[in-house]
Formats: structure tokens, C-alpha cells, sequence
């Protein structure tokens, strides 16, 4: 049965055109797709992503948990009030999941997963947490909302009461904030800045309305794939699964290998692809020539070997079309693309595309 969050009806208002996500009924746009890309980069918009999971890790033993659960290390986050991005492995280095850690306390972290990997996830979390003395709550009762763009910041702080705006104001990239009213994180999947906010469902409506009313357009995922495309962000279940693994997927700056002590799953296996080096890795596309990467598309770099799209598209920002692709590790700076049985010239980047505005390959 397909599922939906609390703000369906604000998206039907709204004339959300709504599709099948991971098993929710979610906008994939409000009449153009181009103009909420465009939104989001020059202005800010708003984003329903109540369908991701969100999971408070409790108790004493939730540092120990999550230092061995994940392949980046809490420890990094040297206060409350910090997040940390990370892949979660398979004893083999494959990638389950990839999700932010918050350190709302020192025996409180909360996690957000991906729609897409909900069951899964807190299958092997659970798994995992023998042994430790922690408890997983599954919070069903929050939804949550991500407004980004370069006017982000100051449009939502305008709608905050002051208890809530005490919590923002101070807040770095990468910080988050409590109260009993709301959560808000400095983070996002956009490239822009912007804030994460997350509130009981009953609350999450009337926020969203004030939302649109102080003219932040809704923005739908059509939009917010675009938009992490071009700020070279991994999307699960295109650029990295459980046959994939970090060092072969942009994300190798993800594992933290010291202390050399600290076993965290699927740490035996890097390390011996690691050693080996691996044969793979996932490079920025830019097409030179007219088509649409889209992900499978053959990657022919000739006398090397061959590779594959995993995610690609028009990049609005660019006007070109872009892509990530998986390719033999000793891959060179142009390849050809087989599109529609022709073979149209690319050039190798190294991502992001786009940051803050700002375009960053040629």
C-alpha cells in the first residue's frame, strides 16, 4: 500500500503532479521541473522529505554503537550539536545505506535514512545493536521539511518564534538544534544552504503553509535530483549499493581510518581492496556533444576499457547534460558515450558541477 506523509493535501493544493517514491505518493514537480531547479539556486524552495526514516539511537552504549556501526567516526563530531555524514557497510565494504548522524546528546544521536532503504536499515541496525546497551526509536510521529537556497537562511529565520530562532542563529554548516518544538540542522542535498528542520507531524502543516505564504515555492524531487546531481552527490541505489563500496563510489573520504584500533563493519574488507587498489572508480561526466546522459548508458574510453552511467541528466545550471559514471580506475580525461547507438564525445570531471551558484567545471 502506498504510503503518504502529512503534507499530501498541501502538495494536491498546490498542483503537485504525485508519483510513486519508494513506495510513497510524493510531488515530483508543481508544473515545471526547470523553474524549481532554478528556484532553489537563485532564491531557496521547500522540500517535503517526510518519507525519509528518521531513528534515535538511545542509552549509554550509543557512541560505541555507532563507532562500529558506521564507517565515519562520531568521534570526529567533538561536540553536542554537530553531524557527520557517513556510509553505513555490509561485512564485504558494500554500501547499505548512506545517512547523517546527529550528536544531539551523549546518549542521544539521531539518524536519517533514505526512503528508498527504510526496511533494510533498521533491519541491520537492530542486528548490529546486540551486545550494546542502546535502544532504537523509529520516529513516526516527526516529519520533516528541507528549505534551501541562498535565501534559505534568512526567509526561514523571519517565520521562527524566538525560542526557535535562538536555536538557528547560532547554527554553522553541519550544526543542529533542539528544543521541544523543533529540530533544525544546517545541512542538505542541494549544493545550497539551507536548513533541515524537523517537527511532530501534528505541527508540520501550519509550518509549511507559513512556509509558502512568506513566498518559498515547494519544490518537488524532480528538482532535488537535478539539483544533487549537479553538487556531486551520491544517490543511493544509483552511484553506490551493497555490491559497491566507498572507495569506488566518491566516497572514500568518508572512511575514517584512524585510530588504526576502532573496528567498524566492513573495515576488514576495505582495507584489503584498499591494498589492492581498487579497478573501479566514479568520475563527473560532461557531454560535449547534443543527448542526455542518462544512467546505463556504455562509457567507451578507447584502449582502456569500458564504463557505465549510474546517474545522469540535463544539468539546468549548465545547460549541458552531466553524469556520474563508474569507470576502469586508470581512465583518462575524455571518453565516448553511446547514446541511441551513437557515440558522442565527453569530458572526464572531477564533481561537483555546481556549488553555492557557482559553476565549477567548464
Amino acid at each position: 500500500m502506498t504510503k503518504r506523509t502529512m503534507l499530501y493535501e498541501q502538495h494536491v493544493l498546490a498542483g503537485a503532479k504525485m508519483v510513486d517514491f519508494a513506495g510513497w505518493e510524493m510531488p515530483i514537480h508543481y508544473g515545471s521541473q526547470l523553474q524549481e531547479h532554478h528556484q532553489v539556486r537563485q532564491d531557496c524552495g521547500v522540500f517535503d522529505v517526510s518519507h525519509m526514516a528518521i531513528v534515535d539511537v538511545l542509552g549509554p552504549g550509543a557512541r560505541d554503537y555507532l563507532r562500529f556501526l558506521l564507517a565515519n567516526d562520531i568521534d570526529k563530531m567533538t561536540s553536542r550539536g554537530r553531524s557527520l555524514y557517513s556510509c553505513m557497510l555490509n561485512d564485504r565494504g558494500g554500501v547499505i545505506d548512506d545517512l547523517i548522524v546527529y550528536f544531539v546528546d551523549v546518549n542521544k544521536y539521531r539518524i536519517v535514512l533514505n526512503a528508498s532503504r527504510r526496511t533494510q536499515d533498521l533491519d541491520w541496525m537492530n542486528q548490529q545493536a546486540e551486545g550494546f546497551a542502546i535502544g532504537l526509536h523509529q520516529r513516526d510521529d516527526l516529519s520533516m521539511v528541507a528549505v534551501q537556497g541562498p535565501n534559505a537562511i534568512a526567509k526561514v529565520q523571519s517565520l521562527l518564534t524566538p525560542a526557535q530562532l535562538d536555536l538557528a542563529v547560532t547554527l554553522r554548516p553541519f550544526d543542529c538544534a533542539e528544543n521541544e518544538q523543533i529540530f533544525i540542522a544546517r545541512t542538505g542535498y542541494t549544493g545550497e544552504d539551507g536548513y533541515e528542520i524537523i517537527m511532530h507531524s501534528e505541527n508540520i502543516i501550519e509550518f509549511w503553509q507559513r512556509l509558502l505564504a512568506a513566498d518559498i515555492k515547494p519544490i518537488g524531487l524532480g528538482a532535488r535530483d537535478t539539483l544533487r546531481l549537479e553538487a556531486g552527490l551520491n544517490l543511493y541505489g544509483n552511484d553506490m549499493d551493497e555490491t559497491t563500496h566507498p572507495l569506488e563510489s566518491m566516497l572514500g573520504w568518508t572512511i575514517a581510518w584512524e585510530p588504526y584500533e576502532r573496528l567498524f563493519l566492513g573495515r576488514a574488507a576495505l582495507e584489503l581492496i584498499k591494498a589492492a587498489e581498487p579497478n573501479r572508480k566514479l568520475v563527473g561526466l560532461v557531454l560535449e556533444g547534443k543527448g542526455i546522459l542518462r544512467q546505463h548508458h556504455k562509457v567507451i574510453f578507447p584502449g582502456i576499457g569500458e564504463g557505465e552511467v549510474t546517474s545522469g541528466g540535463f544539468s539546468p545550471t549548465l545547460n549541458k547534460s552531466i553524469a556520474f559514471a563508474r569507470v576502469p580506475a586508470t581512465a583518462g580525461d575524455t571518453c565516448l558515450v553511446e547514446i541511441r547507438e551513437k557515440q558522442i564525445p565527453a569530458k572526464v570531471v572531477k564533481p561537483p558541477f555546481v556549488r553555492h551558484g557557482k559553476i565549477l567545471v567548464q
